[in-house]
């Protein structure tokens, strides 16, 4: 079964790379038709990759081939990110056009990216109607419902019958984003209901909508964070919400494609602030741009080392008493700071996915306190023993042993701490960065290791 699945799949890659070749063979040799025929044949995620894989010369060949329309459904199977440099190299009215024909949201998320003077050169250029749609989108809060909904969408009147639905269905449901429901609003435009296409399917023709409809609808206002929408849609499992203003009115939908993006991006922006990364760090930037938004953190986490530097010489006495003490810093202080990002990385994850609101935050920091002392006390107890076979120094491992299982405890609970209080004060808890963390429970570690060793050394003598 195996032996046929490897057979099947390896067949399977080998006729892949052959239209892969055929499709290369085509573009370089400037045959248009079997180019259109072949390239149009792949789905549009391989369409893109293949677009990537060319040269400046030979893209400029395929925008030529394709129309604004067939390319833009490229653009959406690519990050928005890495399509900037695509749109400045095309032709203005082709790059416009394309623009013209993706989703509004898209175009607005796109279109956020670039420069205030761009963005008013290509709204210029782009179809009235479609421009003042985007238009719409561009006025509200980055990372809020507003700006990630879609306007094409079908909205029903609650007096229509099925019959008039499943006509204004055939009429525009080509350029509705999705419609696996359709949200009901009365003659002030305010969402009272949703029905979904199969109780519209099965329902008599002369039935009217309110009749039939949910009133049961699960809305968002168009000013709530895309992260707490992200959790309603993982939560009721929807395919859809619709958004609305404060005064409940229908204004868009946000549909679960619009929702993985930002998962990824929301997942991908806290890797970056937990590794001390700028979050608009791209893998496209220059070595120069990528040290401009790698160095504002490097210097405060420098001069978060330079206090470590000078606890440890207000302990420059008792270091040069007992000059073994210095053996144990790194030990003791890399401990710790990987305890603490332990434990943080467990705190933003619970604050991401929500999962606090379930459990409660007191009974998650109790565990983590639990956590803290039982790794403290596993681990001072081994280093003790360790030190003890290896110096002949009882008061020394149990110096160690007990310092490090301080600061495990204090790490842990630092850990899990911090990220709470920072989403308490409306900020990003991953800003509390692996290395922010690390760094703070050196100085915390080091503080708790050479107290200690002042405090007992004359049993270290």
């Amino acid at each position: 079964m195996t032996d046929s699945l490897e057979k099947y799949e390896a067949l399977y890659e080998e006729k892949h790379q052959a239209h892969w070749r055929r499709l290369q063979t085509s573009l370089e040799q400037d045959d248009l038709n079997t180019f259109r025929e072949e390239f149009l044949d792949m789905h549009t995620y391989d369409q893109a990759n293949f677009f990537i894989e060319q040269e400046e010369d030979m893209r400029q060949r395929i925008y030529g081939y394709l129309s604004p329309a067939e390319f833009a459904e490229i653009i959406e199977s690519m990050e928005f990110e890495d399509t900037i440099g695509y749109f400045t190299e095309m032709n203005p009215q082709y790059s416009a056009a394309i623009l013209s024909e993706l989703p509004a949201d898209d175009t607005a998320d796109i279109l956020n990216l670039l420069e205030k003077e761009e963005v008013m050169s290509f709204l210029t250029a782009m179809e009235s109607e479609s421009a003042a749609e985007v238009k719409s989108l561009l006025n509200y809060e980055e990372k809020t419902a507003g700006s990630i909904m879609t306007t094409e969408f079908i909205a029903i009147y609650n007096i229509h019958t099925v019959k008039q639905v499943m006509q204004l269905l055939k009429e525009e449901a080509p350029d509705a984003e999705t419609i696996y429901y359709l949200y009901v609003i009365d003659e002030a435009k305010t969402l009272v209901g949703v029905i979904s296409i199969r109780d519209l399917i099965i329902a008599d023709e002369d039935t009217v909508i309110k009749e039939i409809m949910s009133e049961k609808v699960v809305a968002v206002s168009v000013a709530k964070d895309q992260e707490e929408i992200a959790q309603l849609f993982r939560d009721y499992d929807f395919l859809a919400v619709p958004v609305v203003d404060f005064q409940n009115r229908l204004l868009g939908i946000i549909t679960v494609d619009d929702i993985l993006d930002v998962m990824e991006e929301e997942a991908s922006e806290d890797y970056s602030l937990l590794a001390g990364v700028s979050e608009d760090e791209r893998h496209t930037d220059t070595a120069f741009q990528a040290a401009k938004k790698r160095l504002p953190w490097l210097i405060i986490l420098l001069f978060l080392g330079l206090i470590t530097a000078s606890l440890i010489r207000q302990f420059e006495d008792t270091l040069d008493q007992v000059a073994i003490l210095a053996i144990f810093i790194p030990l003791i202080a890399g401990m710790a700071g990987n305890t603490g990002t332990q434990s943080l990385a467990i705190a933003v994850r619970g604050l991401a996915s929500g999962e606090f609101q379930k459990q409660g935050k007191l009974k998650l920091v109790l565990r983590e306190l639990g956590t803290g002392m039982i790794t403290g006390s596993v681990s001072g107890v081994v280093i003790a023993i360790v030190i003890f076979i290896w110096q002949q120094n009882l008061v020394l491992g149990l110096l160690v042993g007990v310092s490090i299982m301080a600061s495990l405890i204090v790490a842990t609970l630092a850990g899990s701490f911090i990220p709470m209080l920072m989403d308490r004060l409306n900020i990003d808890p991953a800003v509390a960065s692996g290395p922010f963390i690390t760094t703070l429970n050196d100085i915390i570690s080091i503080l708790i290791y050479f107290s200690m060793a002042t405090s007992f050394m004359s049993y270290l003598g």
